[in-house]
Formats: structure tokens, C-alpha cells, sequence
């Protein structure tokens, strides 16, 4: 973390390449920037947006988790609706970490945390470098089927996996 404190304002105006979140005054880095994670990232994308046209899929979305003190940016999330503002403030229907090698679990899990705490009811977690898939809910939890749900989203693990 930067340990210089910057005013919501500052961060809500200020362009940060690649994009960064916003916990409790301070602006943090995110890992990002990997091939793996990248086409994750790319599989997620495509196969909710072919597969589901009447969702809304966002990459690398800011969305407000907590007023005035923090904006986390998901992977992937999804709305059921088109968000009515340019920072999400409400919750997602679906956010999506996909990790890199040099993510800490304990900044990961306050992430999910948050998630949950905002009112996400779906947060999925891919791992493309031990090609593994964990859901959240009240603790992270190792997939042991063959696809992810949410609600009436099904998503094969193939589909994430694929050309990794």
C-alpha cells in the first residue's frame, strides 16, 4: 500500500493505469498484468457475454463496497441491470478475483469479506496457475464439481480453463 493518504475526491478523478482501489484513504496497487490471469479473465468475459447476452459483464469495474472509505475493482463482475451510475454503488449480482501469483490470501479474503458484507450474494474465485475454482460464502470454499453457479448462471470449468 501507498502510505500517502489521498481524499475520495483525489481518487475518484485521478485516472490510474492500470486502475486502482480505495481502502480506508490510501490508493492500492493491484496485481494485474499476468498471462494466466489474463485469459481467465478473457474466457470469463466471453463465455457469460455469449452465453448469457441479457446480463451486464464488467471488467476491471470501481465499485463502491463501502461509502466514503472504500472502491474495490473485481476482475469480472456482473449486474442483471444496466448500473444507473459510472462507479457502481450497488451490489453486483456476481464479482470474480482471479488470482496471480503474487496476491496475499489475507488481502484477498477482506476482499471477499467486503463483497459479501455489501450485499454481493455470488463471488467466485479462479486460481489459472493450480487451474482450481473456490466460491465464497461466509469462507472460501475449494469447487469440487465441475462448473460454478449463480443463480441460473452455469459456468463449466472448461470454459475458464481452456487455452490457459
Amino acid at each position: 500500500m501507498d502510505a500517502a493518504p489521498v481524499s475520495v475526491e483525489e481518487y475518484l478523478h485521478t485516472e490510474y493505469s492500470p486502475d486502482r482501489e480505495y481502502v480506508d484513504g490510501v490508493v492500492v496497487e493491484r496485481e494485474v498484468g499476468q498471462k494466466p490471469h489474463s485469459r481467465v479473465q478473457r474466457n470469463l468475459i466471453h463465455f457469460l457475454s455469449l452465453r448469457y447476452p441479457a446480463l451486464f459483464v464488467w471488467p476491471e469495474q470501481r465499485v463502491r463496497t463501502m461509502p466514503g472509505k472504500r472502491w474495490r475493482i473485481p476482475d469480472v463482475c456482473v449486474t442483471l441491470e444496466e448500473p444507473p451510475t459510472d462507479v457502481f454503488e450497488t451490489p453486483p449480482f456476481l464479482c470474480i478475483e482471479i488470482l496471480c501469483s503474487e496476491d496475499r490470501i489475507s488481502r484477498v479474503i477482506e476482499k471477499l469479506e467486503e463483497y459479501q458484507a455489501f450485499g454481493v450474494p455470488h463471488i467466485w474465485v479462479i486460481d489459472p496457475l493450480r487451474s482450481k475454482a473456490f466460491f465464497f460464502r461466509d469462507g472460501l470454499q475449494e469447487l469440487k464439481s465441475d462448473g460454478l453457479t449463480a443463480g441460473d448462471i452455469r459456468l463449466p470449468l472448461s470454459e475458464v480453463f481452456d487455452r490457459v
